[in-house]
């Protein structure tokens, strides 16, 4: 599969209808870079990534795998924000449309 060399900044926003996770270029933009389908996905920290010891991302990565089998590791600003990321997205994921 596809590796990730580094970590892009992006702006994210939750919808519940239909349950999407769009995300933005910060610099601006109206138009979404894309999104994550959030229907029936499971969320979950991530406590070890094997290439995480090149970043400072202890206890603030996450996962999201949408019921595609698609895989996207997030990193949150701190531990305390990850926990309210995944609390957001698997309240949407069980019951967006």
């Amino acid at each position: 599969g596809h590796r990730r060399k580094n970590w892009k900044v992006r702006k994210f926003v939750l919808r519940d209808d239909p349950a999407y996770l769009h995300y933005y270029d910060p610099a601006g933009g109206e138009e979404p870079l894309g999104a994550i389908h959030l229907r029936g996905s499971v969320v979950s920290a991530v406590e070890d990534m094997p290439d995480s010891k090149k970043y400072d991302v202890d206890n603030i990565l996450f996962e999201i795998i949408t019921a595609n089998e698609i895989h996207y590791y997030l990193q949150a600003a701190s531990s305390a924000e990850r926990t309210e990321w995944i609390r957001a997205i698997q309240a949407v994921s069980r019951t967006g449309k």
